[in-house]
């Protein structure tokens, strides 16, 4: 039981950095921070577009489009995370069947680059 203990070790000092730091970064924040707020500071923004307006207006379709194109590609490219931590033990069906994933991505950005999709304005 104590060996299995130990092995745990390392993950309670990360843990207790983790929350070290998190503690002090916010104590930081809250003791440096400027306060100068203003009502264009204070005011809500959300999408793009002022929150006090009528909730019918039309807005650019393009705030979707970004946000789509950015959960699939992050999706995407977590994907490449347990690949990566598993890569000397994958064969080479895996090898290969993760480049062709990775060419489709890079075919698909490549796309929507041409496109003009990820331009803004």
């Amino acid at each position: 039981m104590e060996e299995m203990l130990r092995e745990y070790l390392p993950v309670l000092i990360l843990l207790g950095i983790a929350i070290g730091l998190g503690i002090v970064l916010i104590l930081a924040a809250v003791v440096l921070a400027v306060r100068n707020p203003d009502p264009e500071k204070l005011s809500a923004y959300e999408c793009g577009f002022n929150a006090f307006d009528d909730a019918r207006m039309k807005f650019d379709v393009r705030f979707y489009l970004v946000s789509i194109l950015f959960i699939i590609f992050d999706l995407e490219i977590a994907m490449l995370f347990p690949w990566a931590v598993a890569f000397r033990d994958v064969s080479d069906v895996g090898f290969w069947s993760m480049m062709i994933f990775l060419a489709v991505l890079t075919v698909g950005f490549a796309y929507e680059w041409k496109k003009g999709a990820l331009e803004w304005s």
